[in-house]
C-alpha cells in the first residue's frame, strides 16, 4: 500500500497542496443477538476504503472512495485539491498544523483470543444460556442479548514523511430484560447501558463478563422494580455506581474539553461548551479530589490505539487536576491555535469521514475509598442509584439530568429500600465541587461506551471512560 499511498502524496503535491495525508482502512465485524430464546440477528460486515486530506492556499479538502486503484486515487486526489481551493476563497484563517510529524511505526491491539477465531455457534451458545436464565424468572416479557467483535485495519500517510499501520481489535457483550405490569415497564442490564460491554482487545472480554452468571440477578431485580416504590424527592447523598459515574464523565467532562465545541467549530450537532479558553489553568471544575485524564495508552479502554488519525501518538493528558481545569483534547489544528502540539484525539468513523476532536479514554482516577460497600458504609444517609436510563444535557455541557434503572435508600450505612424510576439533576461545576468520596483503585473500571456521536454527518466513534463508584453531597434527586 506504500506505492499506493504514494500516488496520494505526490499528486497532492504536484497540485499544489503543502501537505497531505491519505488514509487506507478496513473495518470487519461480526454481530449476533438473540432474543426471548431465538436467534434475532447475525451479520458479516466488510468495509474497505480510503480518503484523501490536503491543504490548498490555507484551506482543507477532503475526498474519499471505496475502489482502492491507482486511478481512483489520483482522482480522489486531485477532487480533494479541487475542494480545497474552492474552500480557501471563503476560509476565515488559514490552517496551521505545528510542528511537522514524521513516524514509522505498527501497532497492534494486544489480545489472548483472536475476535474473529470463536465461532458463531459458540456466541450464540453463550448467549442462548443467558436468555434461558434471563427467562427463568417468571413475568419477565423480554430478555434480550448481544455479542460484538469488530477489527479495524488502518494505514495512514503523510507528505511529512509518516508511515504508520494499525490492527485495532474489540469486543463488546450484554444482557438486558424487560418486566411490565400495569404501573409500567423497568428494566435492567448488565454490564451497563451503554450497548453492553466494551473493550479493545480480544474474545477473552466476552469470557470475562459470564452473561450466565449474571442472567438471573437482573431478571429478579426488574421484577422486584415493579412494585417498587417511585424514587423520592428531595436533596440527599448520591452514590453512583461506577458505569454511571462513567457516563457523567462522557457527558459533563469529556464533551466539554473538545477545543472544536469551545471553538465554534461544531457547534450544530449537541453543541458547544461553557469551557471558554480563559478559563485554561484557573478554574474550579470540581473538588479537590477530581483528577481527569485523557489516556489513549490505558491498557483494553475502548479508546485506546496506537496513533490517531492524524498520525499522533496515543497520548495521556491531564485534563483536570484537584478540581482545577488543565487542558482541552485537540487535534492539530485547534492545537495550533493555543500554541501547543496535539494530543492526539483526532479521529473518523470511517474511510469516508474526516478526522474530527474525538474523546479517547477520558478517565476519572481513582480515589481512596475503597469499594461500593465501603462508601455505603460510610454514608449515614443518601441514595444509592445503578445504571443509566436516559440522560439529557444542555448544549453548553452545564445542566443536566439523569435516569437510572434502579436505586436503594442509604441509612445508618446499609442498603434499604428500593426505588424504581430514580432521577438525578445538577450542574457541571457544582456536581463535580460536591465529589466528597471515589472509590480504589481495586474497584476501577475502564468502561467502553461503542456510541457517541458528533459531527454532521454525524460520526459514531468508539470511547473509553475509566471511573469508580464516587458519593456527591447535596444532589437533587427525584421519581421520574
Amino acid at each position: 500500500m506504500r506505492d499506493l499511498a504514494n500516488v496520494a502524496l505526490d499528486t497532492a503535491q504536484q497540485k499544489g497542496a503543502s501537505y497531505a495525508d491519505i488514509r487506507f482502512v478496513t473495518d470487519r465485524s461480526r454481530n449476533v443477538s438473540v432474543k426471548n430464546g431465538k436467534v434475532e440477528s447475525l451479520s458479516n460486515n466488510e468495509s474497505q476504503g480510503f480518503g484523501v486530506r490536503v491543504i490548498v492556499n490555507g484551506a482543507w479538502g477532503f475526498s474519499s472512495s471505496s475502489l482502492v486503484t491507482r486511478a481512483e486515487i489520483e482522482r480522489v486526489t486531485a477532487e480533494a485539491v479541487q475542494i480545497a481551493r474552492a474552500s480557501a476563497s471563503v476560509f476565515r484563517q488559514p490552517v496551521q498544523l505545528g510542528d511537522p510529524i514524521s513516524i514509522q511505526d505498527r501497532y497492534v491491539t494486544p489480545a489472548d483470543i483472536d475476535v474473529f477465531s470463536v465461532s458463531l455457534d459458540d456466541q450464540i451458545k453463550i448467549l442462548l444460556e443467558a436468555d434461558l436464565e434471563m427467562r427463568r424468572v417468571e413475568g419477565i416479557r423480554i430478555a434480550n442479548g448481544m455479542i460484538s467483535t469488530l477489527k479495524t485495519s488502518k494505514i495512514f500517510a503523510s507528505t511529512e514523511g509518516s508511515y504508520i499501520e494499525q490492527e485495532l481489535s474489540e469486543s463488546g457483550a450484554g444482557i438486558e430484560v424487560y418486566a411490565v405490569n400495569e404501573d409500567g415497564v423497568q428494566k435492567r442490564s448488565y454490564p451497563n447501558a451503554f450497548g453492553g460491554g466494551w473493550e479493545t482487545g480480544g474474545f477473552e472480554y466476552v469470557h470475562k463478563l459470564d452473561l450466565p452468571g449474571h442472567a438471573r440477578r437482573i431478571s429478579e431485580e426488574a421484577i422486584q422494580l415493579l412494585t417498587a416504590p417511585v424514587c423520592p424527592t428531595g436533596v440527599t447523598n448520591l452514590i453512583l455506581s461506577s458505569n454511571q459515574v462513567a457516563l457523567q464523565v462522557h457527558e459533563s467532562c469529556g464533551h466539554p474539553v473538545e477545543l472544536d465545541r469551545v471553538m465554534g467549530m461544531e457547534a450544530s450537532f449537541a453543541g458547544t461548551s461553557f469551557l471558554t479558553t480563559e478559563k485554561k489553568g484557573n478554574f474550579r471544575y470540581g473538588s479537590d479530589l477530581v483528577n481527569v485524564y485523557a489516556d489513549a495508552t490505558v491498557p483494553r479502554g475502548l479508546g485506546t490505539f496506537g496513533y490517531d488519525d492524524e498520525g499522533v501518538p496515543a497520548q495521556r493528558t491531564p485534563l483536570i487536576l484537584n478540581g482545577i481545569f488543565q487542558d482541552y483534547i485537540t487535534d492539530r489544528e485547534t492545537a495550533a491555535t493555543l500554541g501547543q502540539q496535539s494530543n492526539g484525539t483526532s479521529r473518523a468513523d470511517g474511510w469516508n469521514r474526516i478526522p474530527m476532536i474525538r474523546m479517547t479514554n477520558i478517565n476519572l482516577e481513582p480515589g481512596n475509598a475503597g469499594s461500593l460497600e465501603d462508601i455505603i458504609a460510610a454514608t449515614d444517609e443518601g441514595i444509592f442509584m445503578d445504571t443509566n436510563k436516559s440522560w439529557s444535557i444542555d448544549d453548553k455541557r452545564l445542566n443536566f439530568q439523569f435516569g437510572l434503572e434502579a436505586a436503594w435508600e442509604i441509612k445508618n450505612g446499609k442498603r434499604g429500600q428500593l426505588y424504581r424510576n430514580p432521577a438525578y439533576t445538577g450542574m457541571t461545576p457544582v456536581f463535580w465541587g460536591s465529589c466528597d468520596l471515589i472509590g480504589s483503585r481495586d474497584h476501577w473500571t475502564v468502561w467502553g461506551v461503542p456510541n457517541c456521536g458528533k459531527g454532521e454527518p454525524m460520526q459514531g466513534m468508539h470511547v473509553g471512560h475509566g471511573a469508580a463508584p464516587a458519593r456527591f453531597h447535596n444532589i437533587k434527586i427525584f421519581g421520574a
